[in-house]
């Protein structure tokens, strides 16, 4: 039997880290992006960079066919700040959320993935999202993703898997699995291939990889590589 998943793929750190898992577990691995108007569409070009090397990395031959939809219209409804360029990334006053929480996107995006993972006969549904560093997104949550997955099993009549690996991770945690993973080329290739950045800077690159240095996620992605630098650090000290 063939063992299949849907990986909803990004082009950021978690979801590639997300994916390298995947195409080292499966037989055959789908992808699947998402154009919905993002600030950042700089991650749709270097997803396609990540999915056309990424197996080389990792000595795998499990990836089959991406998908990209085209869901603009789903953007023009959101009043946030990854759907309108030049505008503060900021915390909500209304809703104490950031502005860069976009309604609805986890629910629709994994709804679609769900979709497309009946067509293909995947058993399970991959994503990045994780609460330990959620930057306060409620569709990043765990019971979020309880609720979800029994809604699409109700909806569908089906035993759908929503894995997701990253839910109790850190930043740090993220790098360390991707290691575990892949080792440090992997570790490498996430660094210098994956978009996190909400201003779209892939020019300026760093230690921890491309973005303006600082955003939220950019702040997060400095933090956690600098926290699992330090922890490789100490475990070599300590194993001298």
């Amino acid at each position: 039997m063939t063992r299949t998943a849907v990986v909803l793929f990004s082009g950021g750190q978690d979801s590639t880290t997300c994916l390298a898992v995947a195409l080292k577990k499966y037989d055959a691995v789908y992808t699947m992006g998402v154009a919905y108007g993002q600030r950042h569409a700089v991650e749709l070009e270097c997803r396609k960079r990540i999915l056309e090397k990424i197996e080389s990395v990792l000595g795998t031959h499990s990836l089959r066919s991406d998908l990209v939809l085209d869901l603009k219209a789903f953007g023009s409804l959101s009043d946030c700040s990854l759907t309108r360029p030049g505008e503060m990334i900021a915390m909500n006053p209304k809703t104490h959320l950031p502005n860069t929480f976009v309604p609805g996107r986890n629910l629709i995006f994994l709804t679609y993935a769900a979709a497309y993972a009946w067509k293909v006969g995947a058993e399970a549904v991959w994503t990045g999202v994780g609460e330990a560093d959620y930057s306060g997104y409620p569709d990043c949550r765990e019971n979020t993703m309880k609720a979800l997955e029994l809604a699409i099993d109700l909806g569908m009549e089906t035993d759908l898997r929503i894995e997701r690996p990253l839910m109790h991770r850190s930043k740090a945690e993220t790098w360390l699995l991707a290691e575990e993973t892949g080792g440090d080329a992997l570790v490498d290739f996430i660094r210098r291939e994956t978009h996190t950045c909400y201003e779209g800077d892939h020019e300026h690159f760093h230690e921890w990889g491309y973005g303006c240095g600082k955003c939220p996620a950019c702040v997060l992605r400095a933090k956690g590589w600098e926290e699992y630098r330090a922890g490789r650090d100490a475990g070599r000290v300590a194993r001298k």
